[in-house]
């Protein structure tokens, strides 16, 4: 299936707003799985490309994050093998199903995403992380999450940061490095799966893996101007409109 010009300019502006949103208040991911599904190609085909082109946004936000000391490196001993194995799980699960299944179930969990990021987080500090932390607990969390990256994705970041601040007890700030080095192994290894099996378009992919670039950079030059409160708003109000539409495509006019 062949897109017209116009359609992928559509989708590059929407992957630029997704990376502009995502480096503010999160859940641009929300915004690009909907947008990419009403094009009408398989949904086990929008979520592979949206892998690729999410992951180089994500590649890009830790690299900032890195530079500044905040990630937790150590997860990479524990919570990293653990996220790879549930990322290629959760991806593996996902290509089992049925195309039209496929779109039916992401309309069921795009509320959980959006739930998650827009779940108001406020900092409570942080507290020093124990063996069980590292070697149970954080594994633990990765195996459930990076399945549900690699099955789904959209508010897998939220989830983490949720996860690491409230029951690792980190601070937000390093909550979210950190979520940035976890999500974007999940999403690698989903890449790979779904890479393996066909179901990436590396022509569409990689434009809008620079657009979503564009506006993580663009958007973390002007975190200071425009606030989370307001990009919030905007989010919800487009995620309603996109919801209303799934629901239309997969339940109603199925």
């Amino acid at each position: 299936m062949e897109l017209e010009l116009w359609v992928i300019v559509l989708l590059a502006v929407v992957y630029f707003t997704a990376g502009f949103i995502d480096s503010i208040a999160g859940g641009g991911g929300l915004l690009t799985v909907p947008a990419f599904l009403l094009t009408g190609l398989p949904p086990e085909v929008v979520l592979g490309t949206n892998k690729l082109a999410s992951c180089c946004g994500m590649l890009t936000a830790l690299g900032n994050y890195a530079r500044s000391g905040l990630v937790y490196w150590r997860a990479l001993l524990t919570g990293v093998p653990a996220v790879i194995l549930g990322g290629l799980i959760g991806s593996w699960a996902l290509l089992s199903l049925d195309s039209a299944v496929i779109g039916k179930v992401i309309v069921f969990l795009l509320p959980l995403g959006i739930i998650a990021t827009l779940t108001p987080k406020t900092d409570r500090g942080e507290r020093p992380l124990r063996p069980l932390d590292d070697w149970l607990f954080m594994p633990l969390i990765c195996l459930v999450l990076g399945a549900y990256e690699g099955f789904f994705g959209p508010g897998t970041g939220s989830f983490f940061l949720l996860a690491l601040h409230f029951l690792l007890g980190f601070s937000l700030l390093r909550a979210t490095a950190t979520t940035k080095l976890l999500n974007l192994c999940g999403g690698l290894s989903a890449v790979v799966m779904f890479i393996t099996q066909g179901k990436v378009l590396f022509l569409l992919g990689l434009p809008l893996a620079a657009a979503n670039i564009a506006g993580n950079y663009l958007g973390s030059r002007a975190a200071m101007q425009v606030g989370p409160g307001f990009i919030k708003k905007v989010l919800s109000f487009s995620l309603t409109l996109l919801f209303i539409s799934l629901i239309w495509k997969f339940w109603i006019d199925s």
